[in-house]
C-alpha cells in the first residue's frame, strides 16, 4: 500500500449545486465548502467532493466522442422511487433495465441507481473506472491503495470488499483518456490519495506506470495513472 483512498471528486460548472443534488439524493452530510471545493461523507464510510470547473465539459454517455471517465454506483431500495427523486433534483434518465437505471447527473455524469432492497437507504457502492485494459488498472491501484483484488471477468474488475470502498473498473473498446488540463480532453473525476511521505509515494507510484503531470499546490502532487487519468497524491 501507498496510501489511502481521501476522496472520490467531481468536476463541476457549478459545485454547490452538484453538492446540493448528492445530498439531498443520497443523504449524504457536507463535512466543508469553500468557493470552489465542498466535501461530503455518505455515511457508509466514503468521502466525495465537487470542485469547481469554470470549463467542464460533460460527457454525453453513451456517444464515444465525448466519453465518460467514470461513474458512481448507488444502490437503492426502489429503483422507481431512486428515479423519481433524482429527476425531481435535476437528474437525466439515460437507460434502465431490471436490475439498474443509468441518469445524468446535473453536471452530465453517468451514475447509476442499482436495485438493492436488503438497505432502505440508499449508499455507494463503489467507484467505476473506465479504461482500456481492466486487468492493468486494477492491478495499479491495488498495489497504490493496499486494497486486495476481489473480481476480475473478462474486461471487468473489483479491487476492495464489498462495503469496503471498492474501486471498479470496465474495459472500453473505444477509450479516449482524459488529457489533463486541456479541457478538450476533460478528466470529470480524480481520486485523491493520502500518502505519508510524498517524496517515496511518488517514487512508488511512477515505478508502477503514473506519469507526473508536474503540477503541485501546498499539500498535493498531480499524477497521471496507465490510463491517462489524474489522480493527486494529497499530504496533511
Amino acid at each position: 500500500m501507498i496510501g489511502t483512498l481521501r476522496a472520490v471528486v467531481l468536476d463541476a460548472p457549478d459545485a454547490r449545486r452538484l453538492a446540493a443534488f448528492y445530498t439531498a439524493l443520497g443523504g449524504w452530510t457536507e463535512l466543508y465548502a469553500e468557493d470552489d471545493w465542498i466535501a461530503m461523507e455518505t455515511g457508509d464510510g466514503w468521502r466525495v467532493a465537487v470542485q469547481l470547473s469554470p470549463g467542464h465539459v460533460p460527457p454525453r454517455w453513451p456517444d464515444p466522442a465525448y466519453p465518460q471517465q467514470a461513474h458512481l454506483d448507488l444502490r437503492v431500495p426502489d429503483l422507481d422511487a431512486g428515479e423519481a427523486l433524482a429527476i425531481e433534483l435535476g437528474a437525466q434518465l439515460l437507460r434502465k433495465n431490471e436490475n439498474w437505471y443509468t441518469l445524468a447527473d446535473p453536471a452530465g455524469h453517468p451514475f447509476d441507481l442499482c436495485l438493492f432492497p436488503a438497505k432502505q437507504e440508499t449508499t455507494l457502492m463503489g467507484v467505476m473506472l473506465d479504461c482500456p485494459d481492466a486487468k492493468e488498472l486494477s492491478t495499479f491501484y491495488a498495489e497504490l491503495l493496499g486494497k486486495p483484488v476481489t473480481y476480475e471477468a473478462d474486461g471487468m474488475a473489483m479491487i476492495g470488499e464489498d462495503g469496503a470502498q471498492p474501486v471498479l473498473f470496465q474495459q472500453i473498446s473505444e477509450y479516449r483518456p482524459p488529457r489533463w488540463p486541456d479541457p478538450a480532453h476533460p478528466q470529470q473525476f480524480h481520486l485523491d490519495v493520502t500518502v505519508g511521505d510524498v517524496d517515496a509515494a511518488e517514487a512508488a507510484v511512477l515505478k508502477l506506470g503514473a506519469t507526473s503531470l508536474s503540477a503541485s499546490g501546498e499539500n498535493w502532487r498531480v499524477y497521471a495513472d496507465p490510463a491517462g487519468k489524474p489522480f493527486c497524491l494529497c499530504w496533511d
